[in-house]
Formats: C-alpha cells, sequence, structure tokens
C-alpha cells in the first residue's frame, strides 16, 4: 500500500516528498509526462493524489493533462481511492469550466466573456466591456501566466497584433472584468480534505503571477507598500465564515479535496471568486512566520486516507 502522487513538475514536489518522509508514510512518485500503461490490468492498490497543474504544458510538458485524465479515469473504473479525482482535474484545466461550477454553487465570480479566436477579442472586448479596463487570460493557465490587463480595446489590440501576443494552448482565451482591490491585494484559501486551513493574503503590486512556491519567485520577497515593506505572501488564521461555508460546499460538490480557491474584494466590499488551483503550493516564508506547515497537514491527511485502504 503506497500514496502514489501523480504530477509533472518534480521542483514542487519536493516540499511534499519531504512532508512524506516525515511522517514515515509509503509513497511513490508517478510523473506522468508520457509511458505506458496496460489498461486491461487493475492499478495498484493504495491513495492516489493528483496534483496535476494546468501550466504543464508551460514546462514542455503539452499532454500530461490529457495523460492524467485517462489515467484517472482508469484509476476511477477500478475504484480505487482517488483525492482530486478527474472532476478536480477537469476544472483545473478551464477556468470557464470552473467559473460555471462556482456560479452554480451560489459563489460570484468577475464578469467573464469567453473568446475563441485572437481576431475576437477586440470586438468583444468593445461589445462586452464597453471601453472599461480588462483583463485578457488564458483558460488553461496556471501561476497567472498570461494574465494581462489592458484600459482600453486599442491597447488590446495592439497586444494581439504585436510579437509578444501567445494564443492559449487550448484555443480559449477569457476576457474579464477588472476588479481593483483599494489596496492591492488578492486572498488565496487554502483546503486540505475539503476542510480549510488558513489563507494567504497576497501583495499584487508587482503583477499577476502569484504562485506562492519558492520556485516561481522572482527577484525580492518583499515588495513596498507606502513607507514601510510588506511581505508578498502573509498567512491569517480565518476567512468570513460564510464564505468558508459555501467554499466548502462547492468543494465537495466537484470531488476536490485539495485547493486554493483566490478572491478579491472590491473598494465596496464586494468578493469576487476568480480561481480554483486544485494544485495548490504553500510558500514556506509566511508559513515560517506564522508558524504553519500545510504539507505536514496534507501528509497527514494523506496518511491517514491510505490507513483507510
Amino acid at each position: 500500500m503506497n500514496i502514489h502522487v501523480i504530477h509533472e513538475n518534480a521542483a514542487w514536489l519536493e516540499p511534499l516528498a519531504k512532508a512524506l518522509d516525515a511522517e514515515n508514510l509509503p509513497w511513490r512518485d508517478w510523473f506522468l509526462d508520457r509511458g505506458m500503461f496496460d489498461l486491461s490490468r487493475p492499478p495498484p492498490e493504495g491513495v492516489f493524489y493528483n496534483r496535476m497543474s494546468a501550466s504543464s504544458h508551460t514546462r514542455d510538458h503539452r499532454y500530461a493533462a490529457e495523460l492524467t485524465a485517462a489515467v484517472l479515469a482508469w484509476l476511477a473504473g477500478h475504484g480505487r481511492r482517488i483525492v482530486n479525482g478527474p472532476r478536480a482535474l477537469d476544472l483545473e484545466i478551464s477556468k470557464a469550466r470552473q467559473y460555471a461550477a462556482l456560479e452554480a454553487a451560489g459563489i460570484r465570480t468577475p464578469k467573464t466573456t469567453l473568446v475563441a479566436g485572437a481576431e475576437n477579442l477586440v470586438a468583444a472586448a468593445d461589445r462586452h466591456f464597453a471601453g472599461e479596463p480588462v483583463i485578457l487570460k488564458p483558460n488553461r493557465g496556471g501561476k497567472g501566466l498570461g494574465v494581462r490587463l489592458f484600459h482600453s480595446a486599442e491597447a488590446l489590440a495592439f497586444y494581439v497584433a504585436g510579437p509578444d501576443y501567445e494564443p492559449p494552448v487550448d484555443g480559449l482565451h477569457l476576457l474579464q472584468q477588472y476588479i481593483r482591490s483599494p489596496d492591492a491585494v488578492i486572498t488565496r484559501a487554502e483546503f486540505i480534505g475539503g476542510r480549510f486551513l488558513y489563507a494567504v493574503e497576497v501583495d499584487t503590486s508587482d503583477g499577476f503571477e502569484l504562485c506562492p512556491a519558492d520556485v516561481c519567485q522572482i527577484g525580492d520577497a518583499f515588495c513596498p507598500a507606502g513607507e514601510q515593506p510588506r511581505a508578498k505572501f502573509t498567512i491569517i488564521d480565518d476567512i468570513d465564515a460564510a464564505q468558508k461555508a459555501r467554499y466548502e460546499a462547492f468543494l465537495a460538490a466537484n470531488d476536490i479535496e485539495v485547493a486554493g480557491i483566490e478572491f478579491i474584494r472590491d473598494a465596496d466590499s464586494e468578493v469576487y471568486t476568480y480561481d480554483v488551483n486544485t494544485n495548490t503550493n504553500y510558500n514556506p516564508d509566511a508559513e515560517r512566520v506564522a508558524g504553519r506547515s500545510a504539507m505536514a497537514a496534507l501528509a497527514r491527511f494523506l496518511g491517514a486516507e491510505l490507513a483507510k485502504c
């Protein structure tokens, strides 16, 4: 009996590997980029933890998500215990499907327009946002990659026609309402076993690439805000109780047990939820300050699930 960790990023696996070893748990590394699987035979026994990332294609693992979807179907067909199973992967690789699921759960998301074809982006911005600032993001993204803010349709048109434009890997763009946070902060609520663990306030002054893992950090860990520097990632112990309950119900309804859910509060204190990340990473600097370890909590959760097998 083992814990089988499905992933495609060795650097992101390292903190979890250390936590599993610290708990003396038996585990195996399933690096799913390519390989062979005999679907006529049953898979190994144990607990399978899916950490496949929507950004896998940015690491030259173009078909890792598709391979993982097939492997998860095989595992599910044999009744294996999967943490973050097929539905979790489906929402991980499509923000459009995320937003539909969030709205169905009564969770407010920013106004969003799905656009297929770069030639339709400017017309869609004119029609649906009427000159308001708009965020362009890929439907399948990750780490905030490819997310850009445009203050006019003209600026969007200049970008789409220029050399820096990058088409999304699935061909689908999202144009999204720009929610301005008065203090340039978003919040990411972390859940393990479907239950709230803690939240992280993230300073967005430097832009949209907000992956909390060490390997995603570029430059200093601190950035200026007024006269005093503030940490880019700061752990807080709780969020609004009703909001937390809605998130936990959403996760349960979609078979997601480990996730980070990101939201932003506007100047009128309205909350908008805009991302569900089922391949969650944690910031070690923020955790050291707060005396917390999400990876330790995750390892204990996986160990408890293995004990039930």
